[in-house]
């Protein structure tokens, strides 16, 4: 944004307002959004400097914003995506149609092993270009942060190659971007009857050259059936930690299989996917500060069922919700029709998905102290919404955007 001051005026409302010392919200909590109706907010230098009731608007800025009949709230932050992929996987969508399991299609060499053969064949500057076209589609559904991973490369050229589009990535976007290298997505060919040659691929060879270059902030798994074992998980995990990488592990997605406890004994920053979970993992989560994080638009898209957000809310934790962007379980990356999902099909209310959008998101990316609520001193990364009558409005209008604009800075 070119202007050093920019003020925002006759906000309807003005929501997500919160302490710095709040860096997550969970159980009952996530059902509060604190507000401020025709409320102001100041910007300088991209970040917020004040904010209040319209009575004690500032006299100038070099920017005004009228946003009359219009909300303000934090953008989003999407904590998982896979956004950088090659080409799209639409002859799997139509298998599924027809009655093809997703266990299925990959049996039969779809699914991740598809898209890995699809990506190694494709350009660095290819997979830049079009990851950029998806940033910029994302940017105007109200997205502000974004996690993004590896995992199609499952090779040490492809995994690298990918990594170093997100770092690109990191430069040119005005998103706020966090990169995770999970190189553990699943086992290419090769190496199905010899997991730990791939295991020692991964951690003797890609995890010090990864580190070398600084291309991730977390290392993640996927934990499943005839994917990574717990066992081989915290193997993962524990080689990530040697080198700086918090964990962001898949996990619960088809099967329960004692991954939670795992990955929250080795402080993991989020669990991810959760389809399925016991009282056993919610007890654990109660002991621990790892971010459930649910993926509706997964649900949805390969019809399996969706994280009981109502069950871990009602219990006391806290949920975040992402977009699982890929091109074979969930091709969208916008956050307004996971919010509506969540509403729908999980029961939580307006509400507890913007909270869960916002300042839960960012912690599950670790951007809570710069991202997630109307904070003074916080970048300014923000929503404007279109106008409408209340924050229900967002999620009511499931496939539509109620974004106006997102204001972003670097």
């Amino acid at each position: 944004m070119a202007a050093k001051s920019i003020l925002l005026t006759n906000i309807s409302k003005l929501c997500g307002i919160r302490n710095a010392d709040v860096k997550y919200v969970a159980g009952q909590a996530m059902s509060v959004l604190p507000q401020i109706e025709s409320a102001f907010l100041l910007i300088e230098d991209g970040h917020i400097a004040s904010f209040g009731e319209m009575a004690n608007t500032p006299e100038r800025a070099d920017e005004v914003i009228d946003a009359t009949d219009k909300f303000v709230l934090p953008a989003w932050c999407d904590s998982h995506t896979h956004l950088v992929f090659a080409g799209s996987r639409e002859n799997e969508f139509a298998d599924r149609i027809k009655g093809l399991t997703y266990q299925e299609i990959a049996a039969r060499g779809g699914g991740i092993l598809n898209s890995a053969k699809k990506l190694n064949e494709t350009p660095e500057e290819k997979l830049l270009e079009d990851a950029l076209m998806r940033l910029e589609e994302i940017q105007q559904y109200g997205t502000g942060a974004v996690e993004i991973k590896s995992g199609y490369g499952l090779t040490y050229e492809g995994e690298l190659k990918m990594l170093r589009v997100i770092k690109r990535l990191k430069e040119i976007s005005s998103l706020t971007i966090k990169a995770t290298f999970l190189g553990a997505h699943a086992y290419p060919l090769a190496y199905q009857s010899n997991h730990q040659e791939y295991l020692n691929l991964l951690i003797q060879k890609m995890l010090p050259q990864i580190a070398d270059e600084g291309l991730a902030d977390f290392i993640d798994v996927f934990c499943e059936h005839n994917y990574f074992s717990v066992a081989e998980m915290e193997q993962v995990l524990e080689a990530g930690a040697k080198y700086g990488l918090p964990g962001k592990v898949h996990v619960n997605q088809f099967n329960v299989l004692g991954g939670v406890a795992a990955a929250i004994k080795h402080n993991c920053k989020s669990v991810d996917h959760l389809e399925l979970i016991n009282d056993e993992d919610i007890a654990a989560l109660h002991s621990s500060h790892t971010m459930p994080v649910a993926l509706p638009g997964c649900s949805m898209f390969i019809k399996i069922p969706y994280t009981p957000a109502r069950k871990l809310i009602d219990a006391g934790l806290p949920v975040a919700l992402a977009t699982d962007y890929n091109p074979g379980s969930a091709p969208s990356g916008n956050m307004n029709l996971v919010n509506s999902l969540a509403c729908i099909n999980m029961n939580m209310s307006p509400e507890e998905v913007i909270n869960s959008s916002t300042i839960n998101g960012a912690y599950a990316m670790a951007v809570e102290e710069p991202l997630g609520t109307i904070t003074i001193g916080k970048k300014a990364n923000l929503i404007i919404t279109k106008p409408i009558n209340s924050i229900a409005a967002m999620p009511y209008y499931f496939g539509s955007n109620p974004v106006d604009r997102a204001l972003l800075f670097k």
